[in-house]
C-alpha cells in the first residue's frame, strides 16, 4: 500500500488523565492529524510495563550467553514481547516522532526511561552492523536515520532557570542523554527542544498560549533545521571517539558536539 502522507508517532509520559500536559498532548495530536497519519503511546494509560527483565529475552532468558549476546538473539529468533515489538513497529513507521514528559528532578519519568529500556533494544536501536566497516551504526545512523524527533517538556522552573547560566542547569545539557545519546545516537535528527516553563502556575490564558505556540511549532516541524551533532563517521571523533583538538579548542561541554560551535 503506498504511503500517501507522513506518519506520526506521539509518545506521551504523565499519569493525569486531566492535566495540563493532556491538554498540549490532545491539541499537539489534533494538528498533527491534518497533515499526518498519527499513532500514540500514552503509556500511563496504556499500563505499559517499563521494568527491562529476563522475559524479554524469551526463550533465551537463562542462556549462559551474556546479557546483550540473549537480547540479540531474542530479536533475531522472534521472541520479542508483544508490548515491545509494537512499540517497535510504530517507531518503524514514522517519519515524526515527538515525545512529550514533565521534567522531573531534572530528567524524564521512570515510565519513559523504562519504555527506551525495553523498545530501544540492542539488535534493533544499536548493536547494528555497520555493512561498510563491520562495527556498530550510531551517532547519525542507524535504524531511525531519516526520522525526525521533537521533544516537548513541560517544567515547574522559569526558562530562565533551565538557561546557560541558570542555577537549575541547561535544559540542553539535562536532556542531552536523550537528544544526542538516545534519539541521535539511533540515527534520528533531533529538532531543538520545545520548553514550556512554569507549567505548575498556568492559566487559561497561559495554557492557551502554550497551545497556539505548540501547534504553530507542529505545522512547520519540516521547515525546522535539526541540531547539528557531529556524526561519528565525520572523521572529527578519531582516534579513540573523542573530539579532535582543532575543534573548539580549550571547551569541554556538551555544545562541543554541535558543529555549529565552532
Amino acid at each position: 500500500m503506498t504511503k500517501t502522507q507522513p506518519q506520526a508517532l506521539w509518545i506521551y509520559a504523565h499519569p493525569e488523565a486531566k492535566s495540563f500536559n493532556r491538554d498540549l498532548f490532545d491539541a499537539g495530536r489534533a494538528e498533527l492529524e491534518k497533515t499526518h497519519t498519527v499513532e500514540t503511546s500514552d503509556l500511563y494509560a496504556m499500563g505499559f510495563d517499563p521494568l527491562l527483565t529476563s522475559a524479554d529475552f524469551g526463550s533465551h532468558a537463562h542462556d549462559d550467553d551474556p546479557f546483550m549476546t540473549r537480547w540479540v538473539s531474542a530479536r533475531a529468533d522472534g521472541e520479542v514481547p508483544a508490548d515491545v515489538l509494537a512499540e517497535q513497529n510504530k517507531l518503524l513507521a514514522a517519519d515524526l516522532i515527538v515525545i512529550q514528559f514533565p521534567l522531573w528532578w531534572y530528567a524524564v519519568p521512570a515510565m519513559l526511561k523504562g519504555w527506551m529500556d525495553r523498545v530501544f533494544a540492542s539488535g534493533f536501536a544499536f548493536d547494528i552492523e555497520d555493512p561498510e566497516t563491520g562495527g556498530s551504526l550510531r551517532y547519525g545512523d542507524g535504524l531511525m536515520a531519516g526520522k525526525r524527533a521533537l521533544i516537548v517538556v513541560t517544567a515547574g522552573e522559569h526558562a530562565t532557570a533551565l538557561g546557560p547560566r541558570g542555577i537549575s542547569g541547561d535544559i540542553d545539557t539535562l536532556l542531552f542523554g536523550l537528544t544526542h545519546g538516545t534519539l541521535f545516537y539511533t540515527g534520528m535528527s533531533t529538532l531543538p527542544i520545545h520548553l514550556i516553563d512554569q507549567a505548575d502556575d498556568t492559566t487559561a490564558e497561559s495554557s492557551a498560549r502554550e497551545i497556539t505556540r505548540l501547534t504553530e511549532r507542529l505545522a512547520g516541524v519540516y521547515e525546522e533545521a535539526p541540531v547539528p551533532y557531529r556524526t561519528r563517521k565525520s572523521g572529527q571523533y578519531r582516534p579513540a571517539r573523542v573530539l579532535r583538538d582543532e575543534f573548539v579548542p580549550g571547551r569541554v561541554d556538551l555544545g562541543i558536539h554541535r558543529a555549529e560551535s565552532e
